[in-house]
């Protein structure tokens, strides 16, 4: 037997779902089925998702859209993968991408496509147009951990930090894709690696496994900045380099200061210190460099310093310098250099491209 209909009912609902409702809440509170049909065929209601409905005619906030796809997913349902990543602030939001949830096995749920706006109501409110994308449509994601996974009662529902930066980096076309963005979550979103060690031991990733755990190696390194592993990655081990001990802790003035790379454990003490384009500008930080400085001039240590320009743009000439200063201080190379744009610069063959005009 349905329940008698109650207004308050179906205001409370909209209320706390940001104007949607679905068929089944519909159904429990006794809305009748035929006024349902009859909003949606004259445009009054809206079908955002299967049996999700706006209560409005105009376009969905972006908090709509979240909920509409949690309230498809059912009870059970976490925002996941790049959608947590973009509530994580690991990401930038894809408004035109879909919205990615995650569910346990056994829940019905499947991928919905995009849903346009079915019908322009016309008068005195300012509708959208038909045709305009009203819902990016939804990504399912099954997990057998639904129950471990999800970040509490954090509202809107979603994956935990450590979850979302695996399932991120998992679902990435290629294992070095992968490798870059969970390097980058790590850094730059603030994840755990204990987290990250923990949940890889308990959710053994079945997809780039070895370039997430060479990821996570790199990171107990001490990088902790896409900086740092640009150098260490683009620099070091692309050049055969030594591996320099990361963070490594310098006193001065007292105080407890960290070096970014120091190749001391190579019998050399060269620094080097890398320079990020951010975290640098501020006063204190420039009179803390300062400050480093002077301290590896007093205890003659040479020091490089490099950019995010360089880095990036010319690592083949920072690994040239980082080389010559390693070797003048006495480190000894055993493998050649595996570098093969070095190797094509160093060559007698090297041509040099044209400039200017075409054929004669």
């Amino acid at each position: 037997m349905s329940a008698t209909f109650s207004p308050a009912a179906l205001q409370a609902l909209v209320d706390r779902q940001y104007g949607l409702v679905t068929a089944a809440q519909l159904h429990a509170i006794g809305f009748p089925p035929s006024r349902t049909w009859q909003r949606l065929e004259i445009g009054r209601w809206q079908r955002v998702l299967h049996g999700v409905y706006a209560i409005t005619s105009g376009l969905l906030t972006r908090d709509a859209i979240l909920e509409a796809a949690l309230l498809y997913g059912g009870t059970t349902a976490l925002l996941s993968h790049r959608t947590a990543a973009e509530l994580w602030g690991m990401v930038t939001v894809d408004e035109a991408g879909p919205v990615h949830v995650t569910v346990p096995y056994g829940v019905s749920a499947i991928g919905q496509p995009a849903t346009a706006v079915g019908h322009a109501v016309h008068g005195d409110r300012v509708v959208p147009s038909r045709g305009s994308i009203l819902h990016p449509g939804v990504a399912v994601h099954r997990s057998r951990a639904q129950r471990h996974i999800g970040a509490g009662d954090l509202l809107p529902p979603r994956t935990t930090r450590a979850d979302t930066a695996l399932d991120l980096a998992i679902a990435q076309p290629s294992a070095h894709e992968a490798y870059v963005s969970l390097i980058g979550a790590v850094t730059n979103a603030r994840v755990r690696l204990d987290d990250i060690r923990r949940r890889m031991n308990e959710r053994t990733p079945r997809r780039y496994r070895k370039a997430l755990e060479a990821a996570v190696s790199l990171l107990a390194e001490g990088v902790q900045s896409m900086l740092e592993y640009r150098f260490a990655v683009e620099v070091e081990q692309a050049h055969g380099l030594p591996a320099a001990r990361r963070q490594g802790p310098v006193v001065v003035d007292g105080r407890t200061l960290w070096e970014d790379c120091d190749y001391s454990e190579h019998g050399v003490p060269l620094i080097v210190r890398l320079d990020g384009r951010r975290s640098h500008s501020a006063r204190e930080v420039a009179f803390r460099d300062r400050r480093r400085d002077n301290a590896a001039e007093l205890a003659d240590r040479p020091r490089l310093v490099f950019g995010y320009e360089e880095v990036v743009g010319t690592p083949c000439l920072v690994a040239g310098e980082v080389e010559q200063i390693l070797r003048r201080e006495g480190w000894v190379r055993r493998d050649e250099n595996p570098c093969p744009a070095c190797a094509r610069l160093a060559s007698p063959d090297t041509r040099q491209p044209r400039t200017g005009g075409g054929a004669a």
